[in-house]
């Protein structure tokens, strides 16, 4: 039987439910994710669409788009952050603070190249992304 987490957002209007295990965790070193999420790192969880359900509060969940690769939602009431969709990809980051029993087991970061918090944790740094994502594939020094 798979596992569910639920969580919520800032205020816990709105309430969304994974069900099963993340394709992949990391951390997000981008600019535009160090942006939306008034960070220095964003902490990822990747999931097949059809793994996500919005239990409650979904006539609260708006959607940010500035690239056609992240369309971010949140809560319209509180601002809380909750996903980002990445349709190339058929992929949605649930922010791994949205749903805190989930044990966050990172085994990447991506985007190193524009890092503003290094981290010497062991795990591989690629420059942007994987190849199989569109990326170089390449490393870059810890």
């Amino acid at each position: 039987m798979s596992e569910t987490y639920s969580g919520a957002c800032f205020c816990g209007a709105v309430e969304v439910e994974v069900t099963g295990t993340p394709n992949a965790m990391g951390y997000c070193h981008c600019r535009s994710c160090r942006s939306w999420s008034g960070g220095p790192v964003n902490a990822f969880t990747l999931w097949s669409p059809e793994a996500i359900k919005v239990t409650k509060g979904s006539e609260h969940v708006a959607t940010y788009h500035k690239t056609d690769m992240s369309h971010r939602q949140f809560c319209a009431l509180c601002g809380g952050h909750l996903m980002n969709m990445h349709p190339p990809l058929n992929m949605v980051d649930v922010f791994a603070a949205t749903i805190p029993g989930l044990a966050f087991t990172p085994a990447v970061h991506v985007n190193y190249a524009e890092t503003v918090l290094r981290m010497p944790d062991g795990l591989p740094k690629l420059k942007d992304f994987p190849a199989e994502f569109g990326g170089s594939g390449d490393a870059v020094p810890e």
